[in-house]
This record gives C-alpha cells, structure tokens and sequence, in this order.
C-alpha cells in the first residue's frame, strides 16, 4: 500500500477531508487536530506535524492527488530578525520580572492573535534552550529581576500555596473517609433492618 510520509493514502486523504470539513463549519485547525487525533488514536502534534509535513510537499504527485479539489496550503512563516526576537525576548522578560508566566506573557504580547502568541512562545523557549547566553545579556540589558533570589521567592510561593493545598486536601479526606464510614456503618444496619423483617 502506497505510503505518504508514513501515512497510508487513504489516511491522508481522511486528514485532508477532515481538514476541509473542519474549516468549512469555522473551527480551527487546533481544533481539527485534536478532534482528529482523539477520533484516530494519534497523538495532537503527530496530526499537526503530518499535515504541515503534507501540505509542504504539494509538487509530489500523490500529494497533489490527495490534496486535488481543496484550497489547502501551508502558510509561508517569515522568520524574526535579531532586532524583533531582542524586542520579543525583552517584552517578555519584562512581563516575567512582574511575576507574570511566559504563556500570559506572550498572550498580551501577541494582542490575543494565537498564531502570534505560539510563535512568541516557540521563539522564547527555542532561545531559552539554545541560547541561555542571550537571554542572560538581555536580562542584564533591560534590568529584568530574574537572579536566583527572584526565583526563589517564586519557588517559596508555589511550595506555601501547595503545602495549604495539601493540608486543605488531607483536611477533606479526613471528612470524605468519616462519612464513608459513618454511611457505611448505617447501610449494614439498615440492611440487618430489612434481614429481621
């Protein structure tokens, strides 16, 4: 059977169908690739990764077949500049400094756009993985509070409020496991009720 990119035609041909289907009732394809994945098996990101892997390879003949009758394309994606990816990383750490996370950072950033707030986000943490050196000098550049004492205040707030989180879950369970046993004591009376009848 006829392979593309480690699909089988047929299934290519279902994404594709999926796709267009999807689009027409205005969803969007972060939808599409979940409710694919979870009506498939396969995992989010394989569906969205194959599908931008298909659409690139529009010029294959079996693609072209596959993708015959549809509108589909890949967008063609601009990389950033050093100057926007300094500004980006800057906003960003700015917003971090305040205590604010990458995600929301990169959410008001992006002016709500979600296409612009993922692609915020993969530049950040590309450069964070890759290029920790340059996050460092911006940091010192722009005067962000990120040193260790910073991240330790961060990490004492999290421990705080997950330590009242466990002490409020052990707290409910001491009531949980009263009740069941309470419950419990009751049901085996009310049914030595029904027994003695």
């Amino acid at each position: 059977m006829e392979k593309i990119n480690g699909y089988t035609a047929e299934e290519a041909g279902n994404l594709v169908k999926y796709v267009c289907e999807g689009k027409q009732k205005g969803k969007t394809l972060t939808r599409i690739f979940e409710e694919y994945a979870r009506k498939t098996g396969r995992a989010k990101g394989s569906v969205r990764n194959y599908y931008y892997a298909l659409l690139k390879k529009s010029d294959d003949a079996a693609v072209k077949k596959v993708l015959a009758g549809t509108r589909l394309k890949a967008e063609k994606i601009t990389p950033f500049t050093d100057e926007e990816t300094d500004r980006i990383l800057k906003a960003i750490l700015a917003e971090k400094s305040k205590g604010v996370s990458v995600r929301r950072a990169v959410l008001n950033l992006s002016g709500g756009d979600d296409k612009l707030m993922l692609r915020y986000q993969n530049k950040y943490r590309n450069v964070l993985a890759k290029q920790p050196e340059r996050i460092r000098a911006l940091i010192d550049e722009c005067g962000a509070d990120n040193t260790d004492d910073a991240q330790k205040r961060i990490e004492d707030g999290i421990n705080r409020l997950y330590e009242r989180m466990t002490e409020a879950l052990r707290e409910e369970n001491g009531r949980l496991t009263a009740l069941v046993h309470r419950l419990s004591d009751e049901n085996r009376l009310l049914k030595l009720q029904l027994k003695n009848r």
